[in-house]
């Protein structure tokens, strides 16, 4: 049964990865691709979104969204993923002439078909929770959201206490997480267990094919960087961990859970809390991956980016 499903994308390498998995992937129909401010700000997230769109131009054409400038950038990843977020790939984007704002094709895209879109949120929730603010119908027209993000026992990945998607944009994600939506979340205890190391990025596909090209030219770049900055012999691969996830279930142990994000905290502002008492006040809001088969969810990875290649 083909799905359809909504990216809402940081680009960001691992980000990338994600979008050239779903893109191709038959059991996907992606209706909209859209851009959101965290890895790299606004603008160019909005540039990379329709870079990574271009460069491996998938055989159904998607929406794109552009992003709205962020209120304060608390955190970028351009350390880690380069100036412009894609290895300083620096890929040509045309510049369009009409941008509609990223909340708004998402807002749309749910109306719709309402009760059937998956919005694959890979970044901050800022366009998941402006698109709640517009109507508060809409909260219940969407089919599903699965989050990249959060932390339930982890420790954070940009501060002590936050993953970096719940850090971006707070607010945001508690709107979200409060919201009568159907959630899963798929949390940095869960997704740091998947990581591309040497050897499996020798497994990818090769430069003969469109997506092998795109993967062996921003790749390197983070290979590098990890090294040089966190002393990681391989690159995590969130995002393409939430894609398995809507794709392949069974490889993830989920709970029902009760969580809320701090807002205010001075240290722990964007930590992601979890009533995990014997007797909890908070009702369960989400399912949330507490556990998961690393090696299946490799495998799946794999698979993927050679079915992406194979049909590129």
């Amino acid at each position: 049964m083909v799905r359809k499903v909504l990216l809402d994308s940081d680009p960001g390498i691992d980000d990338a990865v994600a979008l050239a998995m779903a893109l191709f992937d038959p059991r996907f129909e992606v209706q909209a691709v859209t851009a959101v401010a965290g890895n790299v700000n606004a603008e160019q997230a909005s540039r990379n979104v329709q870079a990574v769109v271009d460069q491996l131009d998938p055989p159904r054409l998607p929406r794109v969204g552009a992003a709205s400038p962020a209120e304060r950038e608390l955190a970028s990843s351009i350390d880690l993923y380069g100036a412009d977020g894609l290895g300083n790939a620096n890929f040509p984007v045309a510049e369009l002439h009409q941008r509609h704002a990223s909340e708004k094709v998402m807002f749309d895209e749910i109306r719709l078909s309402p009760g059937s879109v998956t919005v694959l949120a890979l970044g901050p929730l800022t366009n998941v929770a402006a698109a709640l603010r517009r109507d508060p119908n809409w909260a219940t027209q969407v089919g599903h959201i699965i989050f990249v993000g959060g932390t339930v026992t982890s420790p954070g990945n940009v501060t002590a206490a936050a993953e970096f998607n719940a850090y971006c944009d707070p607010a945001a994600a508690r709107e979200v997480f409060q919201s009568p939506t159907t959630k899963t979340m798929i949390p940095l205890d869960v997704t740091e267990q998947i990581v591309l190391t040497y050897d499996l990025f020798d497994q990818l596909p090769d430069e003969l094919s469109r997506v092998g090209r795109f993967l062996r030219k921003i790749l390197p770049y983070a290979f590098r960087s990890y090294r040089q900055y966190l002393g990681m012999e391989g690159i995590p691969l969130h995002d393409a961990v939430g894609v398995v996830a809507a794709l392949h279930p069974e490889l993830f142990t989920f709970q029902e859970m009760s969580g809320d994000v701090e807002t205010a905290g001075i240290l722990t502002l964007g930590q992601t809390v979890f009533d995990r008492r014997r007797r909890p006040d908070w009702r369960p809001n989400m399912a949330v991956a507490v556990d998961v088969d690393a090696a299946g969810v490799i495998d799946a990875i794999l698979r993927s980016l050679h079915a992406a290649a194979d049909a590129s």
